[in-house]
């Protein structure tokens, strides 16, 4: 009874977001206990999909919570009309996907006081790459308490940011196989005077090359030319900054002649511009991937050391 009204208020809060659920499913969480799986399009198209996983006891309809889920299919709307929408890239030139993640969080086995979300991230060059990293993100205590509920609408944006972030900082190593890698979340994230999530500390140019970025490996490399959003809330985020100073990057690149936009500016593709970029992008990525490998004392390896 409790999933056929989720469903029924899903379906409702979907189409007012311009969205369809075009299928379900029954889940269950990674503690035990029952989610429903829903596949979001846009619609009158079909053709991409997004997944929503939440417990079958959530309370779409509370007043807490409505505004919250409002908001996420919104996002998920704009989001849709990608490409690829499940990818993202870092400041640091990675295009990745992310995917197969088992909402909502759940309590650690382990002992430790924390609640954990497992998921999995891949290297999206345009080739067949099975470089991969699987993740745990765990909050703490604290950092709950600025979550309304731990479940994806709530929670997907921040986490996706978090994994970014962790990349940024080399602490998570794709690779074509392993273990699952942590990705801690603690209130260094969320300054709780301004309330908001913050992940990095950008300037202008900085933004620009993000962008930039974006728009060679999302449209030029794996969407054959099609525009991306480029005003992603998930990205002003991840750079700390407005909406509106997002916008203001994004003009300036079309100035420049590196974007073709849409009527509104709110989607761009690359122009050639750009495109000629591609070795730069290319060499930043071969960088990156390089500094996240592991590194070992090679004289230890060699034997030459007191032990």
């Amino acid at each position: 009874m409790m999933s056929e009204v989720l469903a029924i208020q899903l379906e409702a809060a979907a189409k007012a977001a311009g969205l369809v659920v075009v299928a379900s499913e029954a889940g269950e969480k990674y503690s035990g206990g029952a989610t429903t799986k829903f596949a979001l399009a846009l619609a009158g198209d079909a053709s991409k999909t997004m997944l929503l996983e939440l417990s079958e006891a959530f309370e779409l309809g509370r007043p807490d919570l409505k505004d919250g889920v409002k908001a996420y299919l919104a996002e998920v709307a704009k989001r849709l009309r990608n490409p690829r929408p499940d990818c993202y890239v870092t400041l640091h030139g990675l295009p990745l996907s992310f995917g197969q993640f088992g909402w909502p969080f759940h309590e650690s086995t382990s002992g430790a006081d924390t609640s954990l979300v497992h998921g999995e991230v891949r290297l999206e060059d345009g080739h067949e790459s099975i470089l991969h990293a699987k993740i745990a993100a765990s909050m703490t205590v604290t950092f709950r308490d600025v979550v309304p509920a731990p479940e994806q609408p709530f929670a997907e944006g921040f986490i996706y940011n978090a994994v970014r972030k962790t990349m940024d900082q080399g602490q998570l190593e794709l690779v074509k196989s392993g273990n699952r890698q942590p990705v801690p979340l603690t209130t260094r994230y969320y300054s709780a005077k301004q309330k908001k999530f913050i992940f990095n500390d950008t300037s202008e140019e900085q933004r620009k090359d993000f962008l930039a970025c974006k728009v060679y490996w999302l449209s030029g490399v794996l969407g054959a030319g099609a525009p991306v959003w480029l005003l992603d809330p998930r990205d002003a985020q991840y750079l700390d900054v407005t909406l509106e100073e997002l916008r203001g990057a994004v003009g300036t690149m079309a100035a420049e002649g590196l974007l073709q936009l849409d009527a509104d500016g709110d989607y761009g593709s690359p122009t050639a511009k750009l495109m000629e970029r591609g070795g730069e992008y290319v060499a930043q990525l071969a960088r990156t991937l390089e500094s996240i490998k592991p590194a070992f004392n090679e004289e230890m390896r060699s034997g030459l050391t007191n032990m």
